[in-house]
């Protein structure tokens, strides 16, 4: 992942729980499922059991699509943060051998739930 692209994912909002894009399942290795998908302004990530794709849908039409993948074996540490008082986002930060990547959590979307879902695929926990 490039700084570029580090960047862009950091500017990211999850607004809500989505269905898995169909352009995604092509790129599943044999035994890998995907767990839950989530919705930004224009793209989406998914939560697979061995990494995390983001899709990112690109130009005025959006029909270029690039897809990054993070395998979960990268990830160092990660920390969550729920919404505040007068904060309408909660934060999902992760530290990964490609960088420090910031996730803006919206609302709708369970912050808690995200970070039992890495604590799972980092940790295999069950």
């Amino acid at each position: 992942m490039s700084i570029e692209t580090t960047a862009a994912i950091t500017a990211w909002t999850f607004v809500a729980e989505c269905p898995i894009p169909d352009d995604v399942m092509p790129m599943l290795v044999q035994g890998e499922q995907p767990i839950a998908a989530y919705k930004t302004f224009r793209d989406s990530a998914v939560f697979t059991t061995k990494r995390l794709i983001v899709r990112d849908a690109q130009g005025m039409t959006g029909k270029k699509v690039e897809m990054y993948s993070l395998p979960y074996s990268s990830v160092n540490m990660w920390s969550s943060e729920n919404a505040g008082t007068l904060d309408f986002n909660a934060e999902l930060e992760l530290w990964t051998r490609a960088g420090h990547i910031k996730i803006k959590v919206g609302k709708g979307v369970d912050v808690r739930k995200l970070d039992h879902l890495i604590a799972h695929v980092v940790l295999g926990a069950s």
